[in-house]
């Protein structure tokens, strides 16, 4: 019993650590800023076939979502990323979802181009450098790893990132342990490649 009990406290105690973990990196690196107009970025994941996986088919929404709780005029939704695992790019399947399935009608911009982070940042900056809000949507950790590329590329830009609605209390909660787990170890190897940078 007291066994059964102690796994029960630690499986509860590794939830709340990845909830607590995923909440405290959707809000490291962005600010407030305001303005009129708004860009919202949905970062692609590997996508074998031409339909939309489960992970892209999150990320869109969370995406469209981002949209709807800014309520900015002028927003447009970037999709980023090329065609890394499959024929279609990463970019075309998410945009595909949000017009087919989603009935998203607002303004969409496809970057196609990209394979890593580090090129969806640099592909999508001159598309969104004339935006006042950014927001840059993923699972948070990748989320916050891009917008440190932002910083690091485009130190100007880097004030404008604001939240994005990709945090929810609840949302992937059995795998938020793992997400930060990896998030941990994606985030100290960022750290390892800026004392690179600095050297």
């Amino acid at each position: 019993m007291r066994r059964r009990t102690a796994l029960v406290m630690a499986g509860v105690a590794a939830l709340a650590w990845g909830e607590w973990l995923n909440w405290r990196w959707s809000r490291t690196l962005v600010g407030s800023h305001g303005g009129a107009s708004e860009a919202v970025v949905v970062l692609g994941y590997r996508n074998p076939r031409p339909t939309a996986n489960f992970v892209n088919r999150w990320r869109v929404r969370a995406g469209i979502r981002s949209v709807a709780a800014g309520g900015a005029r002028g927003t447009r939704v970037i999709f980023s990323g090329g065609a890394v695992g499959g024929r279609v790019t990463e970019a075309q399947v998410m945009a595909d979802y949000a017009k087919s399935v989603l009935g998203f009608d607002g303004t969409v911009l496809l970057e196609d181009q990209s394979s890593t982070t580090w090129e969806n940042i640099t592909n999508v900056i001159p598309l969104v450098e004339d935006a006042d809000r950014i927001k840059i949507v993923s699972q948070p950790a990748h989320a916050l790893k891009a917008r440190a590329y932002v910083r690091r590329q485009r130190p100007d830009l880097a004030e404008r990132l604001v939240r994005a609605d990709d945090y929810r209390l609840g949302e992937w909660l059995v795998a938020k342990p793992l997400l930060a787990l990896y998030g941990l170890w994606s985030l100290r190897r960022l750290k390892a490649e800026e004392r690179k940078v600095r050297r």
